[in-house]
């Protein structure tokens, strides 16, 4: 039976590049695990780590945030940093993606 043809490019040909590109991107997000962005809001009053899933891995507080009459505040920067931190780790992330995919867009990769 003949290879099917795709666009000009054999099916199974297709298929084992597809296999590469996933394979490429599995190792790609164990070496991002790796990783991490750091990211310091308040005038670096919080700095708060992540891996390159977007996993928080650390927060550093400055003592001098630490206001027991203004709470918000520090939660306020906590939330901040780790918004932050999150996004700089799917923005790295989906780069690296993009590299091995030459820009296309795979559903359910982020």
């Amino acid at each position: 039976m003949a290879a099917k043809n795709f666009g000009g490019m054999d099916l199974n040909a297709l298929m084992a590049q597809a296999k590469k590109i996933q394979q490429q991107i599995a190792k790609t997000q164990e070496e991002a695990a790796k990783e991490t962005v750091e990211v310091s809001v308040g005038g670096g009053m919080v700095t708060v780590k992540a891996n390159g899933l977007g996993e928080i891995v650390g927060i550093k507080i400055s003592k001098e945030i630490v206001d027991p009459d203004d709470i918000e505040t520090l939660e306020d920067l906590i939330l901040s940093g780790v918004n932050e931190a999150v996004r700089k780790a799917k923005e790295n992330m989906e780069a690296k993606i993009s590299a091995l995919t030459g820009g296309l867009n795979i559903p359910g990769m982020f």
